[in-house]
Order: C-alpha cells, then sequence, then structure tokens
C-alpha cells in the first residue's frame, strides 16, 4: 500500500499559533504537535510565533502586522511541503487562533480553522465583539473553548458562529480560557475533526 504524500492528504499540515503572552512552546500547542505527529501517517505542524515575541516584546501584535506574518509562515510550511495553503488547516489559541481566522477571511486560501479558546470578546465586555470577519469564513471551523470561559460563553458561540457560512463544529470542554487539564480532549477533537476533512476544492 502506497503511503500517502502530505500534498496527498486532505490536510497536508497544521500551522499553530498561540495566544497573547504565550510563545510557540505553550503547552497545549505542543500537545497538539505531538498528537499530530503520533498519527499514522503522521501530520506535520508547525508552530510559529508572532513577530513581538521573537523581538522580546510584550504587547502583540496589531492585527494587520500578523496577519501578514500568517499569510507569510503559511506559503512557507506549503512550500516546504510541495503544496498550496489550501491544503493547510490554521489555528491556535486565543489571539493566535484569532488572527488565524482574520487572514482566511481577508482571502489565505485554507483547508479549515482549528481555534482553541476564541476571544470572542475581552472578558466582562461582550458588547466589543471581536466577529466583523466572520461572514467571509467559507471554510470548515472548529472551535473548542471551555464552559466557563469570559472570553466566550457557549451562548455567546452558539449566537454569534451562527453568522460563519463555511461548517462549523463546536466542542465544549470543561474549564476556563486556560482549558487547563484538557490537553489530552483538545487533542481528541482536532485529530477528530480533521478526520472530517475532505480535499479542498481546486
Amino acid at each position: 500500500m502506497t503511503t500517502p504524500t502530505p500534498a496527498d492528504r486532505p490536510v497536508a499540515g497544521v500551522l499553530l499559533t498561540p495566544g497573547a503572552g504565550a510563545s510557540r512552546d505553550h503547552r497545549a500547542l505542543v500537545a497538539i504537535d505531538d498528537a499530530l505527529a503520533a498519527l499514522d501517517p503522521p501530520v506535520p505542524v508547525r508552530r510559529v510565533d508572532f513577530p513581538y515575541r521573537t523581538a522580546g516584546k510584550r504587547m502583540p501584535d496589531r492585527p494587520p502586522v500578523a496577519i501578514a506574518h500568517v499569510r507569510a509562515e503559511a506559503e512557507a510550511f506549503a512550500a516546504e511541503l510541495g503544496t498550496t495553503t489550501d491544503h493547510l488547516v490554521l489555528g491556535g489559541r486565543s489571539y493566535g487562533g484569532r488572527m488565524c481566522s482574520m487572514a482566511v477571511a481577508e482571502g489565505l486560501p485554507a483547508a479549515g480553522l482549528a481555534l482553541v479558546s476564541y476571544p470572542l470578546h475581552p472578558p466582562g465586555k461582550p458588547e466589543r465583539l471581536r466577529t466583523e470577519h466572520f461572514p467571509d469564513l467559507r471554510v470548515p471551523v472548529l472551535l473548542v473553548s471551555g464552559r466557563t470561559d469570559p472570553f466566550a460563553t457557549p451562548d455567546e458561540l452558539t449566537e454569534h458562529t451562527a453568522a460563519i457560512p463555511g461548517p462549523v463544529t463546536r466542542v465544549e470542554l470543561p474549564g476556563a480560557h486556560d482549558l487547563k487539564g484538557q490537553d489530552a480532549a483538545v487533542c481528541e477533537a482536532i485529530v477528530t475533526w480533521l478526520g472530517t476533512l475532505g480535499r479542498p476544492n481546486p
């Protein structure tokens, strides 16, 4: 039996980005990387830092900078795998996942978005929604979130993700924004969801 090459798979690779204040080595991203590496065949993963982090700054990059970085990293990763970005799943935790979703909404082709602890709004400020780009997300979207996450309640996610035209899969887990102790469940949700994705349309 021929082992599929990355370019032959519906998902050739996964690009992961961290939340604000965290690095590419955040425990959740490492756990996802390890889980995908353990598959047969393994799914290539690239964990990336944002420019502010590599520059030693504490304030996260503004969206235009972060989005451009996501695009550049996705294109470089796809080129390394011998494919195009529409065969990559993009995502990550909180701020990182949000920046990936904005990049896709602005036209970056992708096979899907895996968003862990998506920050729908700042804690205690439900009126400051970060959903303007949702109507432009026409790819499969996975949202994994804690039931007591102050950045997005389950009811808020149900209401606002209805604006996403692509297929949405939501997984609720015990816990808050950090999903502490839920890494295995997060990994299981992502692995299961990846198995549902077919080859992107050309």
